[in-house]
């Protein structure tokens, strides 16, 4: 350990003799429309650490060293970002004289390197102009694009998940230790007073953090930055809510060095877009900042957004054939309202403490500690000796009879003769009864008394997987002006997790009290706790499971950054370490001597290196290459196969080695501005677990006597590979009409066949027994990786009038979307009879490679429109923003996935060729045509 700090931290030192003279940079910044100064807007020097306030008059005052060109970026909450190129020489004080910035035309800010689903982020139609490399605050034309126009179909820039950017609150990493995802719920709603925020895209420098293969979003909160007035927003929508209403009041510095921010919002639905989908958050924040002197400042922040989500199901073609895509299989009717089953609730409030220290003209320090507690909770239906209440349990439907078909012994004859009179009744039953019957449930928990219905056990519970997370982080960030040229960025974050997880009972729904057993078993295997057998549990018990993950994390970076007139460069060095470790706080009767207590500590131990370089071919013309090469620690969620049950660590579970590179060729001018990328990523050595329920995927052979299992399955040495190229076009016609043009291409597949264990726990019935089995290869290489569209296109005109009312429009075209493939069905164990041990005589080369063809989706083209207009009425600012999305109301796939449940050849064969599978895909959709409109109003 000594010798990897040692390695790591490397002193560099420089003896360079400090002989250019400084020279000031002046200036006075105001509101274009009111020509009112403006206090506190952020001035820097781009790439350097230069950065002021200015005051009360809008005056600021630069001390800089010369050079012959520099970036001067002007950003402030409410206006467009302003770039200048400041020309200086060695003896010369520059006035720059009065600065204009503009307001923003709307309302809304996006995530812009990851595509938020709910929308709880749009854009401030905002250009970006010239700036070193990609470090920007505001977007350019596609990354407007893959935000707004693509974000409905699910597109993920270059194909990555959220767990390959960083997202940044202040300087701290806000990415979950758990999945290494940020949690977006945690700070939807606060719209408002997120606007200030700072991009870094792919494996461009950042000032904060080594970042991800993405990128790093950064988003400051501290209260001085806000424009001092208050600001009131009432948003109508038929997307995730109906309603929105948000209140924001800012102070600004006063003569006393306090400023604060407050804001509060509500977001409702009774039902959004898909029926069902109840919708209620809430939102507070609160920021103070205290400027102790000139060279000090402490600020907090603080934020509760309690929300609560009904979840849409994903269903299978015959289901979406009998209803229609809005069709939601999770609730039903209870005493005449929707109740939705599947219903996720997050409530983690967070506190941070920030200390600014300005050490001198070149060098600020930040520091920070954060402490974020509460819980997430996603509910289900869970019963005990009672049929299912899924409306759409595959019994329940005519598929059932039509497809299925008499087993022999646990033979599958691949023959079968539909039964269409008993298919026929089963679609008029399920037409006339397509929800969960909510009442049946209750009546099934009674039982008939002398004074009517008395409680009893109830068969049917609502319960709720509960994570309850703890998490202490505390970091700090140096940034200093080495020399005229040379800057230096670096930190720390610690980061500590205590997350308790368990099953907790919500509703009895009408009976008295529950059994804590699994029915499956019997004995001592059925027991959740042996500590406490046979439990009875009723409302706001824990049951089920119930354990602790705990986990350290470290994460260092240094970072130097190089200047000059015609080339700059960076180089970024990163080391990580994480321990991780499950604390079992029951004896489960499947796993009594690996489930209570702490397992074994899993360390990781991580390095990574970055760079990149960059030719200023003129002002307007730069090229840049950047690369990176680092190894990641798996998230904690992948570190043990059965958390629920055991202290089990994935066997040959190893940190993911990830490559990427990326050139890129910008051109800016005041009428284009355009950016070519291209781009490749490789993630090695990935892990995934899975739970399913599988039908034939054992033989006889096996120990285990039925073929049919509930199991975990886990895929370890999974390799990624994502290429492509983005455009990014931005033309000024005529001073009011613009046109953009973005294009993403990419290839994203799978380039390894990853190893696949199988867990089936129903073994331990029997003393001795094999529960780990080794399905060798799942043969996924070349397979498309799924979930977002691999080609998207948008072009889009857009006129914005001098009298300050505008309107757009876009059409797109996304392509090239696959389903997620079920990777059991890819082994060569799904070829192989389970009753016999042979293989099937009938699975050919040709008849499997047509079963197992990977579907792709049908390409959608959506057109949308925005428009907006803004007043000043009394000195006061209102601004008014509309669109309405896939204008031509098209439905679409966004995703899907295989069904494991057909586990062998033959039976998903006989399923397939049914024509209306019991067990086929199921599949997401897109939203149809749908409305934004946002009313805004500035004090």
């Amino acid at each position: 350990m000594v010798k990897n700090y040692a390695v790591f931290f490397i002193f560099w030192f420089f003896n360079i003799a400090f002989s250019q003279k400084e020279i000031t940079v002046t200036g006075i910044v105001i509101d274009a429309r009111t020509q009112n100064p403006l206090e506190n807007v952020v001035v820097t020097i781009q790439n350097t650490a230069v950065m002021q306030l200015t005051s009360k008059l809008g005056k600021f005052e630069l001390h800089i060293f010369p050079q012959k060109e520099q970036l001067l970026l002007l950003r402030s909450q409410g206006y467009k970002d302003f770039l200048l190129k400041v020309q200086s020489n060695l003896e010369q004080n520059i006035n720059l004289g009065i600065l204009q910035l503009e307001d923003t035309y709307s309302d809304e800010v996006p995530a812009a390197l990851i595509t938020l689903s709910d929308n709880d982020f749009s854009d401030d139609n905002s250009s970006s102009e010239m700036t070193s490399g990609l470090l920007q605050s505001s977007r350019d034309a596609f990354m407007q694009a893959s935000a707004f126009n693509w974000g409905q179909a699910r597109f993920r820039m270059r194909g990555l998940d959220s767990e390959n950017a960083i997202t940044m609150l202040n300087g701290m990493p806000m990415n979950k230790i758990y999945d290494g995802r940020p949690q977006w719920s945690n700070w939807g709603g606060l719209n408002n007073v997120l606007r200030n925020q700072e991009f870094s895209v792919g494996t461009a420098a950042s000032n904060y953090t080594f970042g991800a293969v993405l990128g790093t979003q950064q988003i400051f909160t501290r209260a001085s930055l806000y424009r001092k007035g208050t600001s009131l927003t009432f948003s109508g929508s038929n997307t995730t809510y109906l309603w929105r209403a948000i209140g924001t009041y800012a102070s600004g510095m006063n003569a006393s060095g306090w400023a604060f921010v407050v804001s509060a919002g509500k977001r409702w639905a009774d039902e959004g877009y898909f029926e069902g989908t109840n919708f209620d958050a809430d939102s507070f924040f609160l920021s103070v900042e205290k400027k102790l002197n000139n060279r000090n400042s402490i600020n907090f922040t603080g934020f509760y957004t309690p929300n609560s989500r009904g979840k849409n199901s994903a269903n299978t073609a015959e289901v979406t054939h009998l209803m229609d895509e809005k069709y939601n299989s999770y609730w039903g009717f209870q005493n005449g309202k929707k109740r939705n089953a599947r219903v996720k609730n997050v409530e983690e409030p967070l506190f941070m403490l920030n200390h600014y220290f300005k050490i001198d003209e070149k060098t600020n320090l930040n520091s920070a500690i954060m402490y974020q507690f509460g819980k997430v909770g996603n509910s289900n239906i869970d019963y005990q000796n009672a049929d299912s209440p899924d409306p759409v349990y595959y019994r329940k439907m005519p598929s059932y009879f039509s497809s299925l078909y008499a087993k022999d012994q646990g033979e599958f004859s691949g023959e079968f003769t539909p039964d269409y009179e008993n298919a026929e009744k089963s679609k008029i039953s399920f037409l006339a009864n397509p929800q969960i019957n909510w009442n049946e449930m209750y009546f099934a928990n009674q039982k008939v008394g002398e004074s009517g219905y008395m409680p009893v056990q109830s068969h049917y519970v609502l319960y709720e997987d509960r994570t309850d997370d703890r998490t202490l982080a505390v970091n700090s960030n140096l940034n200093t002006q080495i020399t005229p040229n040379i800057s230096f960025d670096g930190g720390f974050t610690f980061k500590k997790l205590k997350s308790h997880n368990f099953q907790y009972l919500l509703d009895l729904l009408g009976g008295a009290y529950f059994e804590d057993i699994d029915p499956f078993y019997k004995g001592n295997l059925s027991q959740s706790d042996l500590q406490h057998p046979n439990r009875q549990v009723v409302k706001g018990d824990i049951y089920g499971y119930n354990y602790n993950l705990q986990a350290n994390t470290l994460d260092v970076f240094a970072q130097f950054k190089f200047s000059y007139n015609k080339t700059e460069f960076f180089l970024t060095q990163s080391y990580s370490m994480s321990d991780y470790q499950r604390e079992g706080l029951y004896q489960n009767g499947l796993y009594p001597a690996n489930s209570l207590g702490k397992s074994e500590k899993v360390n990781f131990e991580n390095f990574g290196f970055k760079g990149g370089f960059t030719y200023k071919i003129s002002g307007k013309q730069l090229l840049f290459f950047n690369g990176a090469h680092f190894t990641r620690a798996p998230s904690l969620r992948n570190t043990f196969s059965n958390s629920r049950l055991n202290n089990n660590v994935v066997d040959g579970i190893e940190s993911e080695n990830i490559t990427s590179a990326e050139a890129n060729y910008v051109y800016r001018s005041a009428k284009l501005k355009l950016r070519l990328t291209a781009y490749y990523t490789a993630i090695k050595n990935t892990s995934k677990t899975s739970y399913f329920y599988a039908e034939g995927i054992f033989d006889k052979g096996s120990g285990y006597d039925p073929t049919n299992a509930f199991v975990s399955q886990t895929l370890t040495n999974l390799d990624k590979k994502n290429a492509g190229a983005e455009l990014s076009f931005e033309y000024q016609i005529w001073p009011t009409l613009k046109t953009t043009l973005s294009a993403a291409f990419g290839n994203y597949i799978y380039t390894s066949n990853p190893n696949v264990m199988i867990v089936n726990d129903a073994n331990r019935a029997k003393e001795g027994a094999q529960t780990t089995f080794d399905f060798g290869q799942a043969y996924l290489k070349n397979y498309k990786q799924p979930g977002t569209p691999q080609q998207a296109y948008s072009f889009g005109l857009e006129y914005r009038d001098p009298k300050f009312w505008w309107i757009g429009g876009n059409i797109n075209y996304l392509a090239e979307s696959y389903i997620d493939v079920s990777s059991i069905s890819r082994t060569s164990q799904f070829y192989i009879n389970p009753a016999n041990g042979f293989p099937f005589p009938e699975a050919t080369s040709e008849s499997g490679n047509e079963l197992l063809k990977q579907e792709k989706f049908q390409p959608v083209m959506l057109l949308n429109f925005n428009g907006g207009k803004s007043w000043r009425i009394h000195k006061k600012y209102v601004g008014l923003f509309a669109s309405v999305n896939n204008v031509l109301d098209l439905m679409y796939k966004t995703g899907g996935y295989e069904q494991a449940r057909n586990a062998n050849f033959r039976a998903l064969n006989q399923d397939a060729s049914s024509g209306t599978p019991s067990f086929g895909p199921r599949y997401y959709y897109g939203y149809g045509r749908t409305y934004f409109l946002n009313l805004t109003i500035g004090l």
